[in-house]
């Protein structure tokens, strides 16, 4: 389906080295999507088309940890080594980053909430979302959702997306969730078919 269009965007949700091997608030095996990302990039810029990044940039004090009664442990702290996008994830220098989360008392998941994400790609008139990262069933869903009651046509990138499965097989229910709501499920060797 390579027919990837100016009104296209790749949108990288939260790969940040918080929620990779070692981090505060580690997604099991998180780190897998990077190389699969990596390769979604490449098309991406060789069809010139627009690339987009979310990243949790908390204060210090968000209401979403646990030492203010929130249910995570801190993490993404704003301007710390765990909210940085890790060394082996290259995003070209055209990526617009959107950071998320940093009204202390306001808890948010998706890329749209509290963003200016929506009004970025309709400025770029984006109209096609392809959407991978982390993780699968918290900002990835919710970012997916989104996007679709926003009325873009979104593709979930299957085999670039992983989850924290808090509970058992919650990532498996929020894809099927995302799938429901209209996302259409690839798999990078689609794209490059």
């Amino acid at each position: 389906m390579n027919d990837l269009r100016p009104t296209d965007a790749l949108l990288v949700v939260d790969v940040q080295n918080d929620f990779l091997p070692g981090g505060t608030l580690a997604v099991p095996d998180g780190h897998e999507v990077i190389p699969v990302l990596q390769r979604y990039l490449a098309v991406f810029v060789e069809a010139d088309a627009a690339l987009f990044a979310t990243r949790d940039w908390h204060p210090p004090n968000h209401c979403s940890f646990q030492a203010q009664g929130g249910p995570w442990p801190a993490h993404c702290i704003a301007e710390s080594r765990g909210a940085e996008f890790p060394s082996s994830l290259h995003l070209p220098p055209s990526t617009i980053v959107i950071s998320k989360g940093m009204d202390q008392g306001r808890e948010s998941y998706s890329g749209f909430q509290g963003t200016c994400l929506d009004v970025k790609l309709q400025t770029a008139g984006i109209t096609r979302l392809f959407v991978g990262g982390l993780a699968t069933d918290y900002c990835v869903l919710h970012t997916v959702k989104d996007a679709r009651r926003l009325e873009y046509v979104v593709y979930l990138l299957i085999d670039a997306v992983r989850a924290v499965n808090v509970l058992p097989h919650d990532g498996s229910r929020a894809e099927k969730a995302m799938l429901s709501a209209g996302a259409i499920p690839l798999r990078c060797e689609q794209l490059l078919a």
